[in-house]
């Protein structure tokens, strides 16, 4: 039998990794602009890698993937075992992201961690603009998912 703080442990730690993990975000974003100038779009970054100021760039899509690693090394269990989605599924997905990113001149992280810390409002409306075609195609996707099955 559970006892009330035991749903208490559960709930702290249900709200508590995700409030860690923003913040560990925002003091990266804000430790690159701090120290370097420079705006934690990942999707810039990505796109410049290859360019004449790719060391920075490398070393913090390195940090990332280490950790990432770091993260699955000590909480396995935060990361899923199966997909979610089929991986053709996925494929497009990210190519959809990879073209609106271009289009939308930045990603979430470079629109919606640094320009709306920033107070930009070409920012707030691409975010919105994120967002609402985010919740638009998860739900055309569930809805014509639901009604294929």
């Amino acid at each position: 039998m559970r006892h009330d703080w035991e749903f208490h442990v559960v709930d702290t730690v249900n709200w508590l990794r995700p409030l860690l993990g923003g913040a560990l975000i925002g003091l990266s974003a804000a430790a690159l602009w701090g120290l370097n100038g420079r705006i934690a779009g990942i999707s810039g970054m990505v796109g410049q890698l290859l360019g004449p100021d790719g060391g920075w760039r490398a070393a913090f899509l390195a940090g990332l993937v280490a950790g990432g690693a770091l993260m699955l090394s000590f909480l396995p269990d935060a990361f899923s075992t199966t997909a979610v989605r089929p991986l053709t599924v996925t494929a497009i997905a990210g190519f959809a992201v990879g073209v609106g990113t271009q289009l939308g001149h930045g990603c979430t992280s470079g629109h919606g961690v640094c320009g709306l810390g920033r107070f930009s409002v070409r920012s707030a409306a691409a975010t919105l603009v994120f967002l609402g075609g985010g919740i638009i195609t998860a739900s055309l996707y569930r809805w014509i998912a639901g009604a294929a099955s």
